[in-house]
């Protein structure tokens, strides 16, 4: 159920689906007052038949500018971690559980704001519809947003990262979302426990 006032991106989904008018449509998503305030859509990339999906929250701030999704800071961790756990690039399809930047400005700088439940529920339709057409076999969940977006607001992904957990036809393994490394008092040792879980997604399959 969509919430907050949100209509939710159900009607601009195309009646051709696949993956190139999925990202046009979206282009024009009104579906909750995030499109507002946001440069654009910025919408999820990688092969229609990846074998490993990668789910995060919401575009940050370069993804926004950019229009690509994990192009900032912590795309630069997603990255070093996929290689270093042997998951090839070319295997991975990228997106966010909300497909525009939520912020604040403070000053001139513009302040990640965690999506609200009913902006998760709005934007649903679009992950949706990205995982019926790449019909993944292992969904890393990155992080809260993404957990509460796929596997429910019970879902802790403190309490249950690492573990393969079924999901549809696939399986999803749960960890942070690399931003949280790039924050963590200890990053060597948050980074590390990133890995160990991105490690466990590659070898579930």
């Amino acid at each position: 159920m969509v919430k907050d006032g949100n209509k939710g991106a159900a009607e601009f989904l195309p009646d051709q689906l696949d993956l190139d008018s999925l990202r046009r449509a979206a282009a024009c998503c009104q579906g909750c007052g995030l499109y507002l305030n946001a440069t654009q859509t910025v919408f999820g990339e990688g092969p229609q038949r990846a074998r490993f999906m990668l789910v995060g929250e919401e575009p940050g701030d370069q993804e926004d500018r950019q229009g690509h999704p994990f192009v900032g800071p912590a795309g630069r961790i997603l990255d070093k971690g996929l290689e270093e756990a042997g998951i090839e690039r070319e295997d991975v399809y990228v997106t966010n559980a909300v497909k525009h930047f939520s912020f604040t400005l403070r000053g001139k700088r513009r302040i990640h704001q965690r999506p609200t439940a009913g902006e998760i529920d709005a934007c649903h339709p679009w992950l949706d519809a990205e995982l019926a057409l790449v019909r993944p076999e292992v969904i890393v969940v990155l992080g809260a947003t993404a957990a509460r977006a796929l596997l429910g607001r019970e879902f802790r992904v403190t309490h249950h990262r690492g573990e393969p957990v079924p999901l549809g036809d696939a399986l999803a393994v749960a960890t942070v979302h690399p931003s949280a490394v790039l924050r963590a008092p200890d990053r060597d040792q948050a980074y590390e426990g990133f890995l160990a879980d991105l490690k466990v997604a590659a070898q579930v399959v």
